[in-house]
């Protein structure tokens, strides 16, 4: 098994005499949504080769060869067996560290979806590995990849950035998870204001409450960067419609950003007198996912990952220190008549 995979990156390595690169073999480990979405979209790209994609459940891999055509194996060493050059890890969350431990010590290039892993100390065991064998690790924070945040990116680029408020809330998921918001889906939006800012998360106050599940389901979050920037996260599962919306002050600009309509706005020329002049920034139509798994092939390929397992463990670790408070119940006082007041 091992001399196959060596001979594949020896295929990957080889270039033809024209421009365009050899292929890269790259498998999906897990067939659930987001997995099957990573295989659909590498089946799509001139530069990779889609061997298969894994799952130990059967319905999920007649799924995602009924989506993609593709093949589908029942456990990962049937599909290193056939030789890759790189997996996408999209994987419940507990599994990350052993499946991607399990690829690096193969020398295969490594994807690994949010957040890179259970605990601090998993991600950390991964970013190592991947050091010393010399192979590339990207993690899936494919937010950065949303058009319209390349846009507010773009707008406060060497501005001095006073603060952010992101909201990301909606219904309460389908799928049955071993998580609550904050790992979720507020990672998404400490990756952001880390990258937004580049600057590191210094101070956290969580305020977090449990009203229908078991884990937190609503989670008011304040931070404040080592550069001095104070930013705010409102997330839940209680609000019946899906929101994701992102604002950021700076000194000479306040830019509003949709990220599912994918409209930004600028105001900016503020005079003494309160007017201001606004306008819509261009956005692209590019889809996350897409992007995202066109840059792990160039980071393959030589290229600077464009979210490093050192910047996923840091947006793991913040998230970690806003749940060392346990949750308190949504309401302390007896219930009141009338209908649920949505929270949002």
């Amino acid at each position: 098994m091992v001399s196959k995979v060596v001979a594949s990156h020896h295929r990957a390595d080889a270039q033809t005499k024209t421009d365009a690169p050899t292929a890269l073999r790259v498998g999906v480990i897990g067939a659930g949504i987001m997995g099957s979405n990573h295989a659909r979209v590498l089946a799509g790209l001139p530069d990779a080769m889609l061997v298969g994609i894994v799952d130990p459940l059967p319905e999920h891999r007649a799924r995602a060869t009924e989506l993609v055509g593709c093949r589908a194996f029942a456990n990962l060493d049937d599909l290193l067996a056939e030789g890759v050059d790189a997996v996408t890890i999209a994987a419940p969350t507990h599994l990350h560290h052993e499946i991607a431990l399990a690829c690096i010590a193969r020398n295969i290039h490594v994807l690994v979806e949010k957040p890179i892993a259970s605990s601090v100390e998993e991600g950390r065991e991964i970013v190592a590995a991947a050091g010393r064998a010399g192979v590339t690790l990207m993690v899936g924070h494919v937010e950065r990849f949303n058009p319209a945040v390349a846009a507010i990116k773009q707008a406060i680029s060497g501005e001095d950035i006073l603060s952010i408020g992101i909201t990301r809330v909606g219904p309460f998921p389908p799928r049955m998870s071993n998580v609550g918001v904050v790992i979720d889906l507020a990672v998404h939006d400490i990756d952001l204001i880390r990258w937004f800012t580049e600057s590191d998360i210094v101070e956290v106050q969580p305020q977090l409450s449990s009203a229908v599940a078991e884990r937190e389901d609503i989670a008011l979050l304040q931070f404040r960067t080592a550069s001095g920037v104070l930013a705010h996260i409102n997330t839940n599962w209680l609000t019946p419609f899906k929101a994701r919306n992102v604002t950021v002050a700076t000194r000479g600009k306040y830019v509003m950003g949709d990220l599912l309509t994918r409209q930004v706005t600028e105001c900016f020329g503020f005079k003494p007198d309160g007017s201001y002049s606004m306008r819509h920034l261009p956005v692209g139509h590019d889809e996350p996912l897409r992007a995202e798994l066109i840059a792990f092939l160039r980071a393959v390929r030589g290229e600077v990952p464009a979210v490093t397992g050192d910047e996923g463990v840091a947006s793991l670790e913040i998230a970690i220190r806003c749940l060392e408070n346990p949750p308190r119940p949504a309401a302390s006082s007896p219930p009141r008549k009338g209908p649920r007041r949505v929270v949002g």
